[in-house]
């Protein structure tokens, strides 16, 4: 059975849109992409001494259940030269599983939805652009009303490519 699940891309170290790109066209292998948001330039949270990130959303179809998901996506991070020396710190490619359908799980190593979904603009920005109307399944609120409730909290976020403000 197919389902319609969010990821949210990151990358901070090298060339950040290349990084993205690629973790993309991997994400094929697992389904069809359906939707990419634009590229989003994002203020580091938590570890402040680093680059900043390029972010975006995913919007991908697949037949995948959320472990055999979890594992494909751990495995293409690994594979892009992704190492876990430093919780929240720099990396070269960071893919989260944001929503997966209306789904809820909790067990060792995954929650979902991503359980700071509803905290950070440098998710709700890039998600709200290819699922604006995407119900949160435990919030029970959408896409924008969550990114429009952060108010000017959540951290700074620019589409990338637009002069700093």
């Amino acid at each position: 059975m197919k389902k319609i699940v969010y990821l949210g891309l990151g990358s901070n170290l090298k060339d950040r849109k290349a990084q993205i790109d690629e973790a993309v066209t991997r994400l094929a292998e697992l389904g069809k992409v359906l939707a990419v948001s634009s590229y989003y330039e994002t203020e580091p949270m938590e570890v402040a001494r680093q680059p900043w990130f390029l972010n975006c959303a995913v919007a991908l179809e697949t037949e995948r259940m959320p472990k055999q998901l979890l594992a494909a996506v751990l495995e293409i991070e690994q594979a892009m030269g992704r190492r876990r020396t430093q919780p929240k710190g720099p990396r070269i490619i960071d893919i989260d599983i944001l929503l997966f359908g209306n789904s809820t799980a909790e067990t060792a190593g995954l929650v979902i939805p991503h359980p700071r979904l509803a905290e950070r603009r440098f998710v709700l920005e890039p998600l709200a652009e290819i699922a604006p109307e995407t119900r949160h399944p435990v919030l029970k609120k959408t896409i924008r009303e969550l990114r429009d409730g952060l108010g000017k909290g959540g951290g700074a976020v620019r589409r990338w490519g637009e002069e700093k403000k």
